[in-house]
């Protein structure tokens, strides 16, 4: 894989977001073991949440070989003893490589999915709950971070507003409804623990797993 730094992607969000997921995760996550991320894009969040959450490792994951060389170049940039490499990893598949082939030298405790189920299909978002219900020991955290309608109204105009840019652009896209999402996830044995109000009308919401 290549390691070049113009590899590396960007998503301005990550800026804006990281330190107040940080925040949550640091109250929400077991203390040690591996903390596996699905669909971690370009790689930034992993870069910065690595070292701040050691002594757990963090192990990203994409199915996108471009995003998974930036997400390298980011690493090569910003090394960490606690960073494995990324994964192709497709959340919709019915078996991950996770669960094939010895990738951590620790149980996977813990799995982050930050802003995809409303840039994906239904049927990733059933993949993801369906792996996180397969993967997480009793106890095991599901995080997941992004914009949701609830009650089946947008909580913000702006989220009504990306709403419709997302579908526009692919109609299999949307803002969930989070009482979907939550219902989705109970159907594999992983109960919603709480919802933090984020910055920018996001939620972070807390699953464990029964």
């Amino acid at each position: 894989m290549n390691t070049n730094p113009d590899k590396k992607q960007f998503a301005p969000a990550t800026q804006r977001n990281r330190e107040a997921i940080l925040e949550v995760l640091l109250q929400v996550l077991p203390t040690n073991g591996t903390i596996l991320e699905i669909a971690s894009g370009t790689g930034e969040h992993a870069v910065f949440f690595a070292p701040h959450l050691a002594p757990r490792k963090w192990l990203p994951s994409d199915p996108n070989p471009m995003l998974r060389e930036s997400i390298t170049a980011w690493a090569e940039e910003f090394k960490s003893d606690h960073l494995y490499p990324p994964l192709d990893l497709d959340a919709q598949l019915p078996v991950w490589p996770v669960e094939k082939d010895k990738v951590t030298d620790s149980s996977i405790i813990a799995i982050i999915n930050i802003n995809m189920i409303h840039i994906s299909p239904w049927s990733a978002c059933l993949g993801l709950m369906a792996g996180a219900g397969r993967i997480l020991p009793p106890g095991g955290i599901l995080y997941l971070y992004g914009p949701y309608k609830q009650n089946r109204q947008h909580t913000a105009p702006s989220n009504a507003a990306f709403d419709e840019s997302l579908q526009s652009q692919n109609p299999a896209w949307g803002v969930r409804n989070l009482e979907d999402v939550v219902e989705a996830a109970k159907a594999e044995n992983l109960t919603l623990q709480k919802v933090y109000q984020m910055p920018a009308n996001n939620l972070s919401l807390i699953f464990k797993h029964n």
